[in-house]
């Protein structure tokens, strides 16, 4: 070879070494710059309103039924052997809306009083909105006074003259289950029955309740329809969204109207006599008991509604409490062929299926683990993702195991979250990446997928090359 040649050659080697250096320590640069951006991001890029939107809509789509308000356990209980007289039941945790029992819960059947708990949401939906107050005084028109109710009715004796406030009629209401107060609430806050009961098929419309509908707001018609499965859906919303109410109205034993603070002026409280039919005027004060006949004998009973017509039977909206756990049963349907017999069934139902739940389930909270987690994402569009639970509740409800008590059970639930070290690549957005896994004793009580939250799309070569070198030595990138 001449020496021609290989000086060539030489220069040939010498710039394919220079240009490979060069490769090389641009290489480094950019793994440096990925590694030094890597370290600096400490949270994945917030989502837009659109993104938000579209991960909503899948995971509506793919978890729709762990999205229902009231849903099934998520393990198997088999069907619990209770001795329930109502037609028509249904008991649950309202914390989670899980349905622990249920027998023909979507039977129609008209809720009678039970009506009130829809107008009672009304009324505490507007003075929440600042449009009423508890201590407003009320004007009574003639279409609320007793002596203008149908036969039979429950009351609590309104009368021409009286001053009453808005926490008076709810109390009547909840505690006596006057229909005279129904339609002083009704006209007070809509005007008109008419336009009243309009509000409350609206909240029924809203909350998608199929077969709930209102032709009046007392109950005392039977073309009033709804089943215990959408009373109980209703009832769960309104115990979250209004819980002072139990201890405000629902939960007083006694109620005594009118005092000496509610007559017209001039107007003594003096002995009455009612045989002959209800005069306008009613100045007797007289108390009355919660028609609830659990409140006091079941513990932790603190509400909700009774009801009855001949057309529906005996029907009980009953929620009780025990340290963290709360309950809800509706029956409706209930036998009886007097007030008495009526007042017993609804005692056994309620007892058997509140004294049933609280022995064999009790809730755990999962806010501490059931929440969205940060991933490293490699190899893609964006350096971080945040992997969320596709459905989520504040609270699980443990099922007794035999052989250990409630407390004992509760302290031996883990909460395992598996996560992926990192994802890689191109990710779809609600794809399934780690998960939540709750587990009792050996028992897998359910599994929580965590899904991305965004789309990403996949890197390039040099960048999937660089994040190879990143996350073996993975010490470079150690978040803050």
């Amino acid at each position: 070879m001449s020496e021609k040649n290989k000086e060539s050659r030489f220069r040939l080697w010498q710039a394919f070494t220079a240009a490979a250096a060069l490769l090389l320590i641009t290489f480094c640069a950019y793994t440096a710059c990925r590694a030094y951006d890597f370290k600096q991001t400490v949270d994945a890029t917030p989502l837009t309103a659109e993104q938000i939107y579209d991960l909503n809509e899948i995971l509506y789509s793919q978890y729709s039924s762990e999205h229902q308000l009231l849903k099934k356990l998520p393990y198997n209980i088999g069907q619990p052997q209770l001795d329930v007289w109502a037609k028509s039941a249904i008991l649950l945790d309202v914390s989670n809306g899980n349905i622990l029992y249920e027998k023909n819960a979507d039977a129609i059947i008209p809720p009678a009083s039970m009506t009130k708990l829809f107008a009672m949401y009304v009324v505490e939906e507007e003075i929440a909105s600042g449009r009423f107050s508890y201590d407003q005084v009320i004007p009574l028109p003639p279409e609320s006074w007793a002596c203008n109710m149908p036969p039979h009715s429950s009351l609590m004796f309104l009368g021409k003259g009286q001053r009453v406030t808005m926490e008076e009629l709810l109390l009547g209401l909840s505690i006596c289950s006057g229909n005279d107060a129904a339609y002083a609430l009704a006209y007070t806050v809509s005007g008109s029955m008419e336009a009243f009961v309009e509000r409350m098929n609206l909240v029924a419309s809203d909350l998608g309740l199929e077969h709930t509908h209102f032709v009046e707001s007392s109950g005392y018609s039977e073309k009033n329809q709804t089943t215990a499965r959408e009373m109980a859906e209703f009832a769960t919303v309104y115990l979250r969204r209004h819980p002072q109410s139990l201890h405000r109205f629902h939960s007083v034993l006694d109620f005594t109207y009118p005092k000496a603070k509610n007559l017209a002026p001039g107007d003594k409280p003096l002995a009455q006599d009612f045989t002959q039919g209800l005069p306008q005027k009613i100045t007797m004060p007289i108390t009355q008991q919660n028609t609830n006949p659990l409140l006091g004998k079941l513990q932790g009973c603190d509400g909700l509604k009774t009801g009855y017509i001949d057309e529906s039977g005996y029907n009980l909206s009953l929620t009780a409490v025990r340290g963290e756990t709360r309950f809800l049963s509706v029956t409706m349907g209930g036998p009886g062929n007097n007030a008495k017999e009526g007042q017993a069934g609804r005692v056994h139902d309620g007892t058997e299926l509140m004294e049933w739940a609280f022995k064999n389930f009790a809730d755990t909270s999962l806010e501490l683990k059931v929440h969205p987690y940060l991933v490293r994402s490699f190899n893609a569009s964006e350096k971080m993702i945040r992997l969320v639970p596709a459905f989520t509740e504040e609270t699980f409800t443990v099922p007794y195991v035999s052989g250990a008590s409630m407390a004992e059970n509760i302290d031996s639930v883990r909460i395992e979250v598996q996560l992926p070290d990192y994802c890689w690549g191109a990710v779809e957005q609600g794809s399934m990446q780690g998960k939540i896994v709750i587990s009792l004793a050996d028992y897998i009580l359910q599994e929580i997928p965590l899904v991305a939250d965004r789309n990403l799309n996949k890197g390039n070569v040099l960048s999937a090359m660089s994040d190879l070198i990143l996350i073996k030595y993975k010490h470079t990138i150690k978040d803050k």
